[in-house]
């Protein structure tokens, strides 16, 4: 594509199977906001047209041969870190490909609703395009058009996401009792499992409860100190900066670690922004959402809870963080506000 619109932003689609290209060409071409600038067939010709096309974002389409998507983004995001987005069918793949710095996944289109196909693909590729930074195998990169974006000197970048399953309907308030008269709280982040239709009640009862500020988390959402986000049921929870404070980013997809909303989601989106300076608490559950996230965030210096096998309703997420090495401190229900508690101390 010779000329560009300079109102649209570039997307570089690589597919080698060339069975999904022109498919995709079309339902991008029908965005407002997003054009086709290029196709590739394999992680050869991809590299070669990244270097002359330099898109503001990248389609992975289907299986790369000669290793993979996940090794390709492990290249290609330290030298030129933009949004990827991975089309993926097998749920096993989705969690490597987030952390070798896939900005989302997507299932691929089937040619069948491409009108509603195309209102997908588009939110997702806005949010990613939200992105300020982006972990790819341990280590965050700043995004190319985030560069010379300095954060503002007026935000702390502390945040706590909290994540859970069964019982943790009734977990999450002893811990938010707990930091109720903390006046500095950070914004907290929560990922539980529920159906949609149920979150906005659930944050009304934790406000009407508990005397705090809580909210459905709704796309586009600033986080304030103080408050508690709950994610939407039956829809993604992630959170995003935008150099002032961070945001929230809430979109529909494809279950991830089994989950929608999943744990995951929440807190590998955590993972790329200031780890350092995040806690991060995985509450009872079955299964093992949110352990891969965990322990990405305890890699990269941020301080993880998992509520111990005692008072856990259901030992199984996190569990299988703590099996995984994600977990920095094991405690029960009732002293995870106070472990919470002394590391905001800790910071001051």
């Amino acid at each position: 594509m010779l000329n560009r619109d300079p109102n649209k932003k570039s997307v570089l689609i690589v597919d080698p199977s060339r069975m999904l290209d022109e498919l995709l060409g079309r339902i991008i071409g029908g965005t407002v906001d997003f054009e086709v600038c290029g196709e590739a067939a394999d992680a050869y010709s991809a590299a070669a047209a990244v270097s002359k096309f330099k898109p503001d974002m990248i389609i992975l389409a289907s299986e790369l041969p000669g290793g993979g998507r996940a090794k390709f983004l492990r290249r290609l995001i330290p030298q030129y870190a933009c949004p990827v987005i991975a089309l993926v069918s097998a749920e096993a793949d989705r969690g490597e490909l987030l952390l070798s710095g896939a900005a989302d996944v997507l299932i691929p289109p089937d040619g069948t609703g491409i009108a509603a196909y195309r209102e997908k693909l588009t939110q997702v590729m806005k949010n990613a395009l939200n992105l300020r930074e982006i972990c790819c195998g341990g280590t965050n990169y700043k995004m190319r058009r985030h560069s010379a974006i300095t954060a503002a000197a007026d935000s702390d970048r502390r945040l706590i996401v909290i994540g859970g399953s069964t019982g943790s309907t009734e977990a999450l308030p002893v811990i938010l009792a707990g930091l109720a008269n903390v006046s500095d709280c950070p914004p907290i982040a929560a990922a539980v499992h529920m159906l949609g239709g149920y979150s906005a009640m659930y944050a009304k009862r934790l406000t009407n409860e508990l005397h705090i500020r809580a909210c459905e988390a709704r796309d586009g959402m600033r986080l304030a100190a103080g408050c508690v986000m709950i994610a939407q049921g039956a829809k993604h929870l992630r959170i995003a900066s935008d150099g002032a404070g961070y945001i929230a980013r809430v979109s529909e997809g494809e279950r991830i670690s089994g989950h929608c909303p999943s744990v995951d989601a929440l807190f590998l989106s955590a993972a790329a922004l200031e780890p350092k300076r995040i806690i991060a608490v995985l509450l009872t559950g079955m299964g093992a959402d949110g352990a891969v996230g965990l322990t990405e965030l305890r890699k990269l210096g941020a301080f993880t809870i998992g509520q111990d096998e005692k008072t856990s309703v259901v030992y199984g997420m996190p569990k299988a963080a703590y099996d995984m090495g994600g977990v920095c401190r094991q405690s029960a229900l009732e002293n995870i506000a106070a472990e919470i508690k002394q590391k905001l101390k800790e910071w001051t």
